[in-house]
């Protein structure tokens, strides 16, 4: 996990992020793969409720520490495996943000099924992904930064792939020079 520093330089405006992938006041929001809180923080400063979940036990604490730390009292810290969501919640979810972590998913449809069985009908699974660009074009405080190249996806492969797993196709929006946001709406229309 990256430093917070680096965090900063990368993500200079976290709030304009979230926004951006459709995160709205009064959302019960699930950040999946939460990290050490850096959107975490975000999300619990718009969202009403916010479920931070993250296998990694030490990152789940280093976030409860940044939201204390901010003071804010909206979220609840779950460590668990991210295909197991539907554990971690208790009512239907409004948003699932996912940040950074997409490409090393190893069943990427899997995880798209997981967040769609836990959102209410037109919620929103916005996954933030690193472009398909070398790894060297990524620089960071002077750094190449980031997934290896070949691990990195284009926003239509995370679409076929979100897709495969029952959600719909919303919106896509540049959220960093080397970033895009691709966020997708659960449609039952026509669903059985």
């Amino acid at each position: 996990m990256p430093n917070p520093g680096w965090w900063g330089a990368l993500w200079p405006d976290p709030d304009k992020v979230v926004k951006d992938v459709g995160v709205r006041p009064g959302m019960t929001v699930v950040d999946l793969c939460s990290g050490d809180g850096w959107f975490t923080v975000q999300l619990a400063k718009i969202a009403s409720t916010v479920i931070a979940i993250d296998i990694d036990e030490k990152l789940i604490k280093t976030s409860q520490v940044r939201l204390a730390e901010a003071g804010l009292t909206n979220c609840r810290f779950v460590v668990s495996d991210a295909y197991q969501i539907a554990r971690a919640t208790r009512e239907p979810i409004d948003h699932v943000f996912l940040a950074n972590v997409f490409h090393g998913v190893p069943d990427r449809p899997r995880l798209a099924r997981a967040a769609r069985d836990v959102l209410r009908p037109n919620g929103l699974f916005a996954v933030v992904n690193w472009y398909a660009r070398p790894r060297e074009q990524t620089t960071v405080l002077g750094e190449a930064r980031g997934p290896p190249t070949e691990m990195r996806m284009t926003p239509q492969q995370t679409r076929s792939d979100v897709e495969a797993g029952g959600l719909t196709f919303a919106y896509q929006v540049e959220v960093s020079p080397y970033h895009y946001g691709a966020v997708f709406k659960r449609d039952d229309q026509g669903q059985s």
